[in-house]
């Protein structure tokens, strides 16, 4: 997944999620914590992926997944190509009102926008960049 979207959250908790994404999130997605301060979103696919991964490591690594699995959201596109967002992960992640939409390979990112901004502004820089694909043997 690719892009950055600017979207706001309404009075209802609810986000309209960008249309080249939702052909790639699908209809259901599942939607949680981060290590970031935000949310990802991964397709019915890449869950059930990413469910198998754990399911298939000792039980004492997979009880180190639980927050990711507790507080995991399935969420549905409504008619309009919004999600709800339960209160528990909005307060996580900080969402208010205006909220980046981004694409991350295999998932997608839910961002408050000043935060996105702000880590955004590091991110970006072409040194930054470099150091990066130096790091990643790129």
């Amino acid at each position: 997944m690719t892009g950055e979207y600017q979207h706001t959250i309404d009075a209802k908790g609810r986000l309209f999620i960008p249309a080249k994404l939702r052909d790639e999130l699908g209809s259901v997605f599942y939607v949680t914590l981060s290590m970031d301060p935000c949310l990802s979103a991964y397709s019915a696919e890449s869950w059930q992926q990413f469910s198998d991964k754990v399911n298939a490591m000792p039980y004492v690594k997979q009880r180190k997944m639980r927050p990711l699995f507790a507080y995991a959201a399935k969420c549905e596109l409504d008619s309009q190509g919004r999600i709800l967002l339960p209160q528990n992960l909005r307060e996580f992640a900080k969402l208010t009102k205006d909220v980046t939409v981004v694409g991350n390979n295999n998932h997608a990112e839910f961002w408050d926008t000043a935060s996105w901004n702000e880590l955004g502004a590091i991110e970006k820089q072409a040194e930054n960049i470099a150091a990066v694909m130096k790091e990643l043997e790129f």
